[in-house]
């Protein structure tokens, strides 16, 4: 049922110690995805893989979750891992 689709901002932690955020519907599918090469041209080069999935929020809407992948996207990398260990991930 469309009530009960969830829709998920993400970030993932590359191989090369950079972030990447995203938006899915299904995180799982969304990182196999990505580790396969086939996901965002950041996430294709073979350098930034294998990728972990290092946070995951879920929203009620699709706008939710675009406007933090936005915010998130869009701050340096300092903010990013401040904002990441609010959120008691360790990087």
């Amino acid at each position: 049922m469309e009530d009960e689709k969830k829709y998920y901002f993400y970030v993932l932690l590359c191989a090369d110690n950079t972030l990447y955020g995203g938006f899915t519907t299904d995180p799982e599918k969304r990182l196999a995805t990505h580790n396969a090469g086939k996901g965002a041209k950041y996430t294709k080069l073979a350098s930034r893989r294998p990728l972990k999935m290092i946070l995951q929020e879920s929203f009620e809407t699709k706008s939710e979750a675009l406007k933090k992948e936005y915010a998130f996207k869009h701050q340096s990398r300092d903010k990013k891992i401040a904002y990441l260990k609010k959120q008691s991930v360790e990087i």
